[in-house]
């Protein structure tokens, strides 16, 4: 299981860096929640709502890219710190985003506050 969230958490993340929507959310389960941490609080769920965020993202964000500074991954679940660039307001960040996959898609994400 390891293998396959390793690979799910890295297909996404080349995705999100080349702005492919498609590509991005075939990783994804239909239902995917995604959860701020430590809080636990449901920001939304499902495809069609992370499809019309991250399309607006990319559409309003071309250059942005996302590197991959440190991966932890155990059984079903990956955390990635990366750091955030080329983004259209001109400010970088670090993120850290937690993925459980279930299956062969990634099912949960929390991001790190």
């Amino acid at each position: 299981m390891k293998d396959k969230a390793i690979e799910l958490a890295q297909r996404q993340l080349d995705a999100y860096n080349a702005k492919d929507i498609d590509a991005f959310l075939e990783v994804y389960s239909e239902d995917v929640q995604i959860l701020d941490f430590p809080s636990n609080n449901l920001v939304y769920t499902g495809l069609e709502k992370m499809r019309e965020r991250y399309a607006a993202l990319f559409e309003q964000n071309p250059n942005q890219n996302a590197a991959l500074k440190a991966r932890i991954a155990h059984g079903s679940i990956v955390i990635d710190h990366e750091y955030i660039t080329g983004r259209a307001n001109g400010i970088e960040l670090e993120a850290v985003a937690m993925y459980e996959v279930i299956g062969d898609r990634i099912a949960k994400v929390w991001f790190i506050k």
